[in-house]
């Protein structure tokens, strides 16, 4: 008789069989319960009893391959310039789907993002904006965000990654590196509650000013709003129906 699997294995498997990566370099940090992963309300898609695990890749040791490591020393010989040495900068370097990730600390973004911007050698002249992640399970790192950038000079793209704590939702704007990204984080910060600091005018940008929460918070309820139709009256999804 085989020992049972746990969903964390089963995910680990089914997630190396896709994405072509051992096991051993991903990192599980959660266990979503139901479509979404939501709480506090009813689900309504159908699929509360999916239990499946959050996975994601973890450090890759080089050589990354490919350009990417001309990438990383031209970053590592830069950065000095700027008052940080690549080690304190970064947490991780990722290769995963033949995608290059800098986790970088948050402290250290604005440095990192001008020395991406204006070496020569690396030359990432555009930003392509910064979306939010929230992963609850990721305790001290609840809140992500990641920032695309596109190199017209070279032809290359990279990703780099902050993160910061639930408790403390702060991460420094970019807005005087990329101006482009105003909107971005304004967004980010209306649907996530990530506190850009030093955005020039980091208000809603969606949703109205007063209203409560941050709805693509994993937290947040899954229902909705009345929505009222010709004199009727229609509840919110999480109203109408429970599944169990």
């Amino acid at each position: 008789m085989t020992e049972p699997v746990s969903p964390r294995e089963a995910g680990l498997e089914v997630a190396a069989h896709i994405t072509g990566t051992p096991p051993t370099t991903l990192e599980v940090v959660g266990v979503r319960h139901g479509a979404f992963g939501a709480l506090g309300s009813g689900d309504t898609s159908g699929f509360g009893g999916l239990v499946s695990p959050i996975v994601m890749p973890g450090p890759t040791a080089r050589p990354y391959g490919g350009w990417f490591d001309d990438a990383a020393d031209e970053i590592a010989l830069a950065l000095p310039d700027r008052g940080v040495s690549m080690d304190a900068a970064v947490e991780r370097v990722t290769v995963h789907c033949d995608e290059l990730t800098f986790q970088v600390r948050r402290e250290h973004l604005v440095a990192f993002m001008s020395t991406l911007r204006d070496e020569p050698a690396l030359r990432f002249e555009m930003c392509m904006g910064v979306s939010g992640i929230h992963f609850p399970d990721d305790h001290g790192r609840e809140l992500h965000a990641v920032y695309p950038l596109l190199s017209i000079t070279h032809n290359r793209r990279l990703r780099v990654e902050v993160t910061c704590p639930d408790t403390d939702r702060h991460i420094p704007s970019i807005v005087s590196v990329y101006p482009t990204n105003d909107w971005h984080e304004r967004e980010t910060y209306d649907f996530f509650g990530i506190i850009f600091d030093g955005h020039p005018s980091l208000t809603r940008i969606q949703m109205p000013d007063d209203w409560p929460g941050h709805p693509q918070r994993k937290d947040y309820p899954l229902g909705g709003i009345p929505v009222e139709y010709k004199g009727a009256e229609v509840p919110p999804p999480d109203e109408r129906r429970a599944y169990t």
